[in-house]
């Protein structure tokens, strides 16, 4: 697997909304695996990756306590192309006016989020590796 700074071409792939899954690791080990809203930004020259969460997720209980997670994007026209990333949590913050719930919802349906009730947290994680296939292999 490469090591980041990604390439432009995979930075274009994951500017657009596509369907992601995160992995995390469960207190014994087992990772488990959900399907979640991201957005890629370049910060001081490192790739990001901002998540957010409702905080009431098992899944931020796993990135407070091991932050090492992977990432999988699908391309949304041709699943066979997909890119996929080793990241680390580097921050778990919460999200009280929504800002960046908001921003993932804009990203991906184009309105603010509708559930205005439920606490959420907003987790930046760092790109470490990188895994392309299809038209992203590596």
């Amino acid at each position: 697997m490469p090591e980041a700074p990604l390439p432009d071409d995979v930075r274009a792939f994951l500017a657009k909304p596509n369907p992601c899954t995160m992995t995390t690791l469960r207190k014994d080990g087992t990772p488990v695996s959900v399907a979640t809203w991201y957005l890629h930004e370049v910060v001081d020259g490192a790739d990001k990756v901002l998540l957010n969460m409702d905080l009431s997720r098992v899944r931020v209980k796993h990135v407070r306590r091991d932050p090492r997670i992977a990432l999988t994007m699908l391309d949304e026209a041709d699943w066979y192309t997909h890119v996929s990333l080793i990241a680390r949590i580097d921050e778990v913050v919460d999200d009280p006016d929504l800002t960046d719930i908001d921003r993932l919802a804009q990203h991906y349906r184009g309105q603010e989020y509708p559930n205005r009730e439920s606490p959420r947290v907003s987790a930046w994680a760092t790109v470490e590796r990188w895994h392309g296939w299809g038209a992203m292999k590596d």
